[in-house]
């Protein structure tokens, strides 16, 4: 009778470590799906910044 709940005890133990770490992994997929949109808007946010300075080095030069 030892040995059956035993296993049963040690299946708990691993379905219990299982859950915990994908919890951890859930939780990090959420922070790198943030820094990914984070990225992206400061991306996107720097190519506007070089368009519009595109743009002022382009009248610059054709006032020239």
């Amino acid at each position: 009778m030892f040995w059956p709940m035993f296993a049963v005890a040690v299946g708990f133990l691993g379905l219990a470590v299982l859950g915990v770490l994908a919890v951890r992994v859930f939780l990090e997929a959420q922070r790198l799906g943030r820094q990914v949109t984070d990225s992206a808007q400061r991306i996107s946010r720097a190519a506007e910044d070089l368009e519009r300075a595109s743009m002022n080095a382009a009248r610059a030069v054709d006032s020239l």
